[in-house]
């Protein structure tokens, strides 16, 4: 496989994990960087754990809020929404407006 020189700018962290895992693995810092772009590439329109996690937690918080009516009340209600879209709107134009 070629390889191909590249220079990156890296923040403090980044840069510090990066040494890290190089020292804790005896890899070379380009071999770690090649393996994490891999990886990273795979995951690519999955959702990270963190991410998996504040939507389970968003979802645990709403769903006990949402209302328990019976089948028959919601159905009354959307027909009651649908019979007055289909009386054609207000009666009288709003303020300011003929």
């Amino acid at each position: 496989m070629a390889m191909t020189k590249v220079t990156l700018t890296l923040d403090d962290l980044s840069l510090n994990r990066l040494e890290d895992a190089s020292a804790r693995l005896s890899m070379p810092k380009s071999e770690i960087v090649r393996e994490a772009i891999v990886e990273f590439h795979d995951r690519i329109g999955r959702l990270s754990e963190r991410e998996r996690t504040a939507l389970l937690r968003a979802f645990d918080d709403y769903v006990p809020k949402i209302p328990r009516r019976a089948a028959s009340a919601v159905d009354a209600e959307i027909a009651a929404i649908r019979t007055d879209r289909r009386a054609g709107g207000r009666a009288t134009p709003p303020k300011g407006k003929s």
